[in-house]
């Protein structure tokens, strides 16, 4: 990459959009990643998150729009030019080549120099320097991961991109190295970019995520802010479960409004809309009381229905709850004492803080894209 390019700029796509024939994989999304900053583009298969990370590292041509690093415009620049490394999940370390020579590739291939140095510290960073003469098919999966993610490191791109880079391990190993992964990146201080799937992989580790669906950007924000203040339904289910309720806002006081529905009547918090519109609240958030001999706290959101399901899940009980409206929702039940639980068939109140509840859009007949699209993985 030629010398005029700002290592320490942000990464910025500005109405970037990416067609396959008449498919639209990406449609004309603006974002500008901070330098130094964890960043997840979370979304289904077919979302369109992969194709933007193919965009970013020059793997694919963008139809419009641009890509930048800084000030520098590299839309137009080839792959090995760019100030851009990307970890697959594939590992795609040289079999033959122990783990020394696969980290110390990048640097040989390109002259540069203190080769021995700039590899044994960043096999130490990853925390395997014990393990620079084994080959790969000597590593676990994890270990070679790690050595993927070495080998890009070491290179010091401006940016890091990260394809599904823990996609192969298995759940336990998984949860290991998002761990090592934040670790990792706040002490080298690059921008990484991680593409997932894995809602729980993206809030872990993410600073910021911006959640895809259908080529678009749903809603940006920090994981806090996504989950508990999600802006559309497909967010709202995507990033966890949550029960909504249909209605009418009928008054307003202070920072609650007021909402009419099929279920009752409920405050909603942080409803700026009036008319027609929908309440979401997470299953546990709910709490879960017999309806006798039970007191609800003053204010707080209500109603009632029988437990149609019980699973114990050993950090919670998770129920199905059929309210004399018809329909079934979920409460979740965190387990902190040994004692009574509700049964099948057991008459209930549910109750939750108003605050705990968001304002959505009215239910659309279907938003959230769910099978695989051609080209916009």
């Amino acid at each position: 990459m030629s010398a005029e390019v700002d290592l320490n700029g942000d990464l910025v796509l500005r109405d970037l959009r990416k067609e396959f024939g008449d498919f639209v994989a990406v449609d004309s999304i603006n974002l500008t990643i901070p330098q130094g900053s964890f960043f997840a583009l979370l979304g289904p298969s077919g979302c369109g998150k992969t194709t933007t990370l193919r965009m970013i590292a020059g793997l694919e041509t963008p139809t419009s729009g641009h890509v930048l690093v800084g000030s520098q415009d590299i839309t137009h620049t080839k792959p090995h030019q760019r100030p851009v490394n990307t970890v697959f999940q594939s590992y795609a370390l040289f079999p033959h080549m122990d783990i020394f020579e696969n980290v110390a590739f990048g640097l040989r291939r390109r002259g540069a120099g203190n080769v021995d140095k700039q590899v044994m510290e960043t096999l130490e960073l990853v925390q395997l320097a014990h393990l620079a003469r084994r080959k790969p098919g000597q590593l676990s999966g994890g270990q070679q991961q790690r050595i993927a993610l070495a080998r890009a490191i070491v290179n010091r791109p401006a940016v890091l991109l990260l394809d599904e880079p823990l996609g192969a391990l298995d759940l336990k190993l998984r949860r290991q190295m998002q761990i090592e992964l934040k670790r990792i990146q706040t002490e080298v201080g690059l921008t990484f970019v991680h593409v997932t799937h894995d809602q729980e992989e993206a809030m872990s580790m993410a600073d910021t995520i911006a959640v895809m669906n259908l080529g678009v950007v749903e809603q940006l924000g920090s994981p806090l802010d996504l989950y508990e203040r999600p802006a559309t339904h497909y967010v709202a289910n995507f990033l966890g479960q949550s029960n909504t309720f249909d209605g009418t806002i009928t008054s307003r006081d202070g920072e609650f409004a007021r909402l009419t529905c099929a279920e009752g009547e409920f405050s909603v918090a942080s409803a700026q809309q009036s008319g027609a519109m929908a309440m979401g609240v997470r299953p546990e958030k709910m709490e879960i009381a017999e309806t006798t001999g039970h007191t609800v706290p003053a204010n707080a959101n209500q109603v009632r229905g029988t437990v149609t399901d019980a699973a114990f899940t050993g950090v919670s009980t998770q129920y199905v709850v059929r309210l004399r409206s018809g329909r079934e929702i979920s409460v979740f039940e965190q387990n902190l004492l040994f004692g009574k639980r509700a049964l099948v068939g057991d008459e209930v109140t549910l109750y939750w803080d108003a605050r705990h509840s968001f304002a959505l859009p009215p239910s659309p007949v279907s938003t959230a894209q769910t099978d695989d699209s051609v080209g916009g993985a």
